[in-house]
């Protein structure tokens, strides 16, 4: 440890106090389905969100009811801030329709999906029986079978 790295420790044990300081939330987006009506409810969610600590940037497209926050926050923390102004709030249910393997599927598939977007649904296996259909014309004429010739 040379110079600057005592240095630097030093700064650092005297700017937290002698306390160990919590590890830096990394910079992430946060995207929430937010119920808004009119350029008052944008606002009313657009200043109560930006009020949290670590908020770098809100943009909101009322059109898609959809609000997407970036910065250094916890998701929980958004959503809960965001539910305090009343209005109804879940996080961002929905992804591209390219990224779903089925997405007309009945669970995948809502009306209410802005364009181009179905529902983030997990991949459940179907509990349905698969049936193979073999064409009967490969069949018939084998040649590991040479009985199996229908034509003669």
């Amino acid at each position: 440890m040379g110079v600057s790295g005592t240095l630097e420790y030093l700064s650092d044990l005297v700017g937290s106090g002698g306390h160990k300081h919590k590890k830096k939330k990394q910079l992430q987006t946060v995207e929430l389905k937010v119920r808004m009506d009119c350029d008052g409810c944008e606002l009313k969610v657009k200043n109560a969100i930006s009020s949290l600590s670590g908020v770098k940037k809100v943009e909101i497209n009322r059109k898609q009811q959809r609000v997407t926050v970036t910065g250094y926050v916890d998701s929980s923390k958004v959503l809960k801030k965001a539910k305090s102004t009343g209005k109804k709030t879940e996080i961002w249910p929905y992804v591209p329709y390219n990224l779903v393997a089925q997405p007309y599927a009945v669970q995948a598939y809502d009306k209410k999906a802005p364009p181009g977007y179905v529902r983030n649904v997990e991949n459940t296996v179907t509990t349905g029986t698969v049936t193979r259909y073999e064409d009967p014309y490969t069949s018939m004429f084998s040649d590991d079978n040479p009985n199996a010739c229908s034509i003669m």
